[in-house]
């Protein structure tokens, strides 16, 4: 006989066999049993599905699929790349604390530590990203709690030496957080090199179709899967189920999309270093970056990323007369979708630095940053050389 509870509306529409996909869970609260208290009561409800704000099963389904290509343990998702980051530090932080930070990270988390974090007491210290001497000596001198870093740079692409400055952090009892948004877990698993914490906005490769904002913290050990969890809660950054179930199915054609934007970031990388009015080229696979002969192969020992820079000749000026000439590549933020976005540090992603804190921080006049898609490395290079033409003809 039915219970009371299985004739009220929704109860009945469970399927008897597992879906092919997660459904997407919009519900706000669950139904409480004893395994719900007991949970609540234990750990305060960080392991049993009874408020979407602590735990859903399509968020979690999401999570657990970049948890997997990340070779975690534990995958938690945030409404947002920030959130994921912002609740990491707090995590992490106390007044009165040292973090060591990479001098170039994203122009948001640029200001989370230059603006937020010393306002709540936290000293923040910064290095050059791939200067691991400098690493070695500020986490030595400062003796902090954190040390913060991106596997690749924006927009520079240079490469954080991920072994040995986790080494070094460790030895000082600091937890080492990686984001690692632009490499990707398919080419970098900082977790794999000495990272405690990898952070990913699965707005971009991960989520792949310019359709949703969400982040992702993952980790190896379940207290400090527990302490981040418990802020995500309080903070309130927890991801809507549908963002979610955008993030899992973009998991789901990840590995096939970032194999063939690789491949046509390295073949776009190669044909543009020849471009007249082309001073520079930046990607990782190539045998003249500057960290090819130490780190790529340790790091980014297969694949080097979809994302190149350009520096053009004329400065910012005329870098924004050609990326307003593209027609195949769209001038927008971002990054990591299907498309070909293009973006200049000066007015987007760094607009907030001044002029000479981007120099500073080896964000050049001219820079051009490409996130390739998947239009082919045919047209987005003859899209390239009629926006050069068109500005210098």
């Amino acid at each position: 006989m039915s219970s009371p509870a299985s004739n009220r509306p929704g109860r009945t529409y469970t399927a008897r066999t597992f879906p092919v996909t997660p459904p997407i869970y919009q519900s706000t609260t669950f139904e409480l049993d004893d395994r719900a208290y007991e949970d609540i009561q234990g750990t305060g409800g960080l392991h049993e599905t009874w408020y979407s704000r602590f735990s859903n099963p399509t968020v979690q389904a999401a999570a657990d699929a970049i948890a997997q290509l990340e070779h975690a343990e534990h995958g938690m998702m945030t409404a947002s790349g920030m959130a994921a980051i912002a609740t990491s530090l707090m995590t992490l932080l106390r007044t009165g604390d040292t973090v060591v930070a990479s001098r170039q990270v994203y122009g948001d988390t640029d200001d989370l530590l230059e603006r937020d974090l010393p306002r709540l007491g936290v000293e923040v210290v910064r290095v050059d990203a791939w200067d691991t001497e400098a690493w070695t000596r500020a986490i030595a001198e400062h003796q902090p709690a954190v040390v913060y870093g991106e596997t690749l740079s924006n927009p520079q692409l240079r490469l954080l030496d991920i072994p040995p400055v986790a080494e070094t952090a460790h030895a000082v009892g600091a937890s080492l957080i990686i984001d690692n948004t632009f490499a990707t877990p398919r080419c970098a698993r900082p977790l794999e090199l000495g990272a405690d914490v990898v952070i990913n906005s699965a707005t971009k490769f991960l989520g792949g179709h310019s359709d949703v904002v969400a982040g992702v913290v993952c980790v190896n050990g379940t207290p400090l899967h527990e302490e981040i969890q418990r802020r995500m809660i309080t903070f309130g950054g927890c991801l809507d189920p549908h963002a979610a179930y955008l993030v899992w199915r973009g998991v789901q054609t990840f590995p096939v999309r970032l194999q063939e934007a690789c491949r046509s970031a390295a073949a776009i990388a190669d044909i543009m270093v020849d471009e007249p009015g082309v001073a520079a080229v930046v990607y990782p696979g190539r045998d003249d970056h500057p960290d090819a002969k130490d780190v790529v192969p340790q790091v980014m020992p297969d694949e080097h990323g979809a994302m190149v820079t350009l520096v053009l000749e004329g400065g910012d000026e005329r870098a924004l007369q050609v990326i307003r000439r593209l027609e195949v590549a769209t001038e927008a933020t971002s990054l990591g979708g299907v498309e070909t976005l293009a973006s200049l540090p000066f007015n987007s992603s760094h607009f907030n630095m001044t002029p000479e804190a981007r120099l500073e921080a080896h964000i050049l006049p001219g820079m051009l940053r490409l996130s390739i898609g998947l239009e082919g490395e045919d047209r987005i290079v003859a899209d390239l050389r009629q926006a050069l033409d068109a500005v210098d003809g």
